[in-house]
């Protein structure tokens, strides 16, 4: 079972939380001067301070005058209002869900220039796995087709380049099934795992507990899983449930309270290395 969602639903770029909270009241201070109720979003007026308005509609629950805002901002090159734009259409939030506009809105933002280290360098990441999720699978009645190549390659510049967890896991995944192009093999796959887990990923952890478990680290392996399924959103618990659950069975008395004892002691240090 995949779960690139993991985290996901908590991705707000540290633009957005360090530049928007703290404008929200400014937004709402001049909302009349880039806003009407009648007419939209009125002519001439800032791209920054659109976004800003449509920021403090959305948290108020106007999510139609917010998409009109973004929609705004976007055009006239605010990178987070795009982003912004995309999530919404990609979950159904405030508008109707439309996969295929979502994988044109996150295709907007990998396609500017936006360097590593940038402060907008976390929309571009997040929107990379997007891609990479959307070519994974395709999307029906589009023009976008399952390329797990392509996939693999949005997912790697996420995972190397921006050193994204959710693509280091998805590189793991492919590593470990010989998917997208790429040759089977279970020490690279670990070495994504490795790189996510890091990171605090549930998923990527229990993987690489699960291989370890496989290779004979009883302990190690039993106690990551353990760890991650503390970890781990509800949507992925069943799965790193069913895997830890599996794996304690299996399991004697004497490895199984080692394996507690150690998976305290991960979630109380957040250590993950492998090789402890």
């Amino acid at each position: 079972m995949r779960i690139s969602e993991l985290l996901r639903s908590s991705v707000l770029p540290a633009l957005v939380a360090a530049a928007i909270f703290g404008a929200v009241g400014q937004a709402l201070a001049f909302d009349d001067k880039v806003f009407d109720d009648k007419t939209g979003v009125k002519p001439q007026s800032s791209p920054w301070a659109v976004f800003q308005f449509g920021f403090s509609a959305y948290k108020n629950g106007h999510k139609e005058q917010a998409a009109e805002a973004y929609k705004y901002a976007a055009e006239n090159g605010q990178i987070g209002a795009t982003w912004k734009l995309a999530r919404m259409y990609a979950e159904g939030d405030g508008v109707a869900r439309d996969d295929y506009e979502a994988f044109k809105f996150f295709s907007e933002i990998v396609d500017q220039d936006v360097e590593p280290g940038s402060p907008e360098e976390s929309y571009v990441s997040d929107a990379l796995v997007a891609l990479g999720d959307y070519l994974r699978k395709g999307i029906p009645g589009s023009p976008v087709t399952e390329n797990e190549v392509a996939a693999q390659e949005y997912y790697m510049r996420a995972a190397a380049n921006y050193r994204n967890p959710n693509a280091q896991f998805e590189m793991g995944q492919m590593f470990l099934k010989g998917e997208g192009g790429v040759k089977a093999s279970v020490k690279q796959a670990g070495r994504w795992f490795q790189l996510a887990a890091a990171k605090g990923h549930a998923g990527a952890q229990a993987t690489l507990g699960h291989l370890l478990f496989q290779s004979g680290k009883i302990v190690r392996g039993l106690a990551m899983m353990t760890a991650a399924l503390e970890r781990a959103s509800p949507t992925d618990q069943p799965w790193i449930r069913g895997m830890q659950e599996e794996a304690f069975a299996a399991a004697g008395e004497a490895d199984r309270r080692t394996a507690i004892s150690l998976a305290d002691d991960i979630l109380t240090k957040g250590t993950t290395n492998a090789d402890q």
